[in-house]
This record gives structure tokens, sequence and C-alpha cells, in this order.
């Protein structure tokens, strides 16, 4: 395994410790302009998000509605009751974003494929780089305010769903993640700039509880103005 991967797994609690469990779930407390672009705004505001740690699989609950939750796969979306009786759902969710840009209005299981897909790649971090198929690139570092952070170029196999194929991660002198830069490209390609913080221990585990995502420069830099996404992660437990 590349030794800078190795760094940045031992940072965040080691391997070991992270194939000991099944699955996360955390509450999710979020904001930004994403959601009410995408004709969704409040629906998201308070969750409670569960992903799989043995394959891509996320739900979220509440979603719309009280007894309402989601299930989600590179390859299906689904509404479902608590008691899992499938309400609605969409087979290569994928597919249907074809043509979409950033202002383009988001159906209900549109919005639970992208939710789904790109929490569990965030909750997984950086311990999906240990999984077959991932390809590394260490770029020079970056000056971030005097600090020097190693950059990482990854390349993602096709077996998960994501943001975009090729993704840029940038990591402390701790060797934790502190931001990550990528395309979406079921939005049109929107180039984002995603900054972690705010890192809790759990069961031995370190994971960032603050994620903040804006519009990504040509450049690299970005403005604060305006916010895209605010994700505030809880009351984080292990299964």
């Amino acid at each position: 395994m590349n030794t800078l991967i190795e760094q940045i797994l031992e940072a965040h609690g080691g391997l070991a410790r992270w194939k000991s469990h099944d699955k996360l779930s955390a509450h999710l407390s979020q904001g930004g302009i994403l959601w009410p672009l995408k004709g969704h705004g409040g629906k998201l505001d308070e969750v409670d998000v569960t992903v799989d740690l043995k394959r891509q699989w996320t739900s979220h609950a509440p979603f719309g509605m009280a007894g309402r939750r989601t299930a989600v796969t590179p390859q299906y979306a689904a509404i479902e009751t608590v008691d899992g009786a499938v309400v609605d759902s969409l087979a290569d969710p994928r597919a249907s974003f074809a043509g979409f840009g950033l202002e383009t209005p988001w159906s209900d299981l549109q919005l639970a494929y992208f939710v789904g897909y790109a929490m569990w790649n965030y909750l997984t971090l950086p311990f999906a780089f240990a999984e077959p198929g991932f390809g590394f690139e260490e770029l020079s570092a970056w000056d971030k305010n005097g600090e020097k952070w190693h950059r990482l170029r990854v390349t993602y196999p096709d077996t998960i769903a994501t943001h975009s194929r090729v993704q840029t991660f940038y990591v402390g002198a701790d060797f934790r993640l502190r931001r990550h830069d990528y395309d979406v490209d079921i939005n049109g390609g929107t180039p984002a700039v995603h900054y972690f913080s705010d890192y809790a221990t759990v069961d031995g585990v370190n994971l960032p509880t603050r994620h903040l995502i804006y519009v990504r420069n040509p450049d690299g830099g970005y403005s604060t103005d305006p916010l895209v996404v605010s994700i505030a992660v809880s009351d984080v437990r292990f299964g």
C-alpha cells in the first residue's frame, strides 16, 4: 500500500479498527443553497443517516415525511416505509441526470441517490481507499496559510458511485484530511471544494464532524459566498 495512504489511515484510527465495524450511523444537520436550488429546501435539515461499511449502501430517515426512509446503492434508489415496503424506486439512477446543470431541479428519487452516494463517500473517508481498484498519485504540496498540506490525486474504481472519477485530497501535517476537490458529474460537472474540520474520536476512529462545500474556482480558490452545502455530523455510532 502507498506509504502516504498508510499514514492517512493510521491518523484516522487505523484500518483494523475500522474493519471491525459493519455500519456507521449519525445525525446530520444540513444547510446551504443546494437544497432549495434543487427544489427540496428543508427536507434534509435534520436527518439520520446509516451507511454500510462492507458495501456501498446508504439510508436517510426521515425522508420527506415521518415514516419514510431511503435505500440507495450505486445501481438503485428507493423510498421505503420504515417496514421496508417500497413506495417508489429508480433503477440506474445516475443515468437520469443526463443533461442536468447546477440549477436543474431534482426529483425525490434523484435527491435520494445524490445524498445516498455522497454521504457514503464522505463518511467512509479515508478508509475506502484501502478497497481494491483505487489509483493514487502524490502531487506537489499545497501551501495553506504557511502550512504545507500533502496533496493526493485519487482515481476511483467504476464500482463506486461518487462525484467524479478523479478527485484530489489535501492532508495536513498530522495526516488528517483537510480539503477535498472534485467535480459533480451529475450536476453538469460543477467544480467543488469541500473542507473537513472539527474531528471527533468514536471507538478509536477519528472522523471530521464539520463539512463545508463551496464552488471551486479554476485557480483552486473559492468564495465563501455562496455556501453550497454545510453538514454538521453528531451522534456518531458504529454497529
